[in-house]
């Protein structure tokens, strides 16, 4: 099932994104530097003005969240930005990332398209969302709080639902 996030939640996005985190980033991103990253983006006042301003979606399995994503909502040029989308390792690979990412789609009606950012060494997340149909625009280097990175950007049109 995927519904809206409740502040009821913001545990379990908390437990989600460090185990997603620590598994995806392990020997790409310094252990340290993703605790910084993670204490700070999904803290209990960061994850409640995440659900005031943008869209934070569950997925849950037997009444439990394993995984969420948060979207932005449409600008006025019609763009929205999918910020996080994150899955447990265990519940990976069985359908709850396509079935978040088409709900945060139907949030959209007046998007034209979703931009998405990606490690680019985050093999399996751009294998996820070239299988959404996502088209790679450009991979740039950048520094991840203080460690250099490349990032991958993506964009999907929202004229291919």
């Amino acid at each position: 099932m995927i519904r809206p996030m409740t502040s009821k939640d913001i545990e379990y996005v908390q437990q989600i994104a460090h185990v997603t985190w620590r598994e995806t980033y392990r020997g790409i991103i310094p252990e340290e530097l993703q605790t910084i990253f993670l204490e700070h983006s999904y803290s209990d006042m960061m994850l409640l003005m995440r659900m005031e301003k943008t869209e934070m979606l569950i997925a849950e399995s037997d009444g439990v969240p394993v995984g969420f994503a948060n979207i932005t909502k449409v600008d006025e040029d019609g763009d929205a930005e999918l910020t996080a989308m994150y899955i447990l390792p265990t519940h990976q690979h069985i359908g709850y990332g396509t079935k978040l990412f088409h709900n945060a789609l139907s949030t959209l009606k007046s998007a034209s398209q979703v931009f998405v950012y990606v490690d680019g060494k985050n093999e399996s997340g751009r294998a996820f969302y070239e299988k959404q149909g996502f088209k790679l625009l450009d991979v740039f280097e950048e520094t991840f709080e203080g460690h250099p990175v490349e990032t991958a950007q993506y964009v999907y049109s929202c004229k291919n639902q």
